[in-house]
């Protein structure tokens, strides 16, 4: 189901003091990427994903495959910096960052 206009601004609002914990880099998205950014979002349902790649169309096209194979949204996008978020199947309130 699409993210709303009014719930993307609140998730920018939370987002904004994240700081990155997955980082992609000239290599791609490779299969541990993969693995360590379906942990974080399982985790923390909202992240910064950090895009190291000078080239602003392939940036762009790393995030939406990023999202098309994680099952997340992108809520924003900004220079290298891309948040994303997907409900977690059991969110835990000591790390989700959605519950604190």
């Amino acid at each position: 189901m699409p993210l709303t206009a009014d719930r993307k601004k609140a998730l920018r609002t939370l987002g904004h003091n994240l700081k990155p914990v997955v980082t992609v880099a000239g290599k791609g998205l490779t299969e541990g990427v993969m693995e360590e950014l379906n942990r974080a979002l399982e985790d923390h349902e909202l992240i910064k994903v950090k895009l190291m790649v000078a080239d602003r169309e392939l940036r762009h096209q790393m995030i939406g495959e990023l999202c098309e194979k994680s099952g997340a949204e992108l809520v924003q996008e900004i220079g290298k910096i891309a948040l994303i978020y997907r409900v977690a199947q059991k969110p835990d309130p000591r790390l989700s960052n959605l519950l604190r």
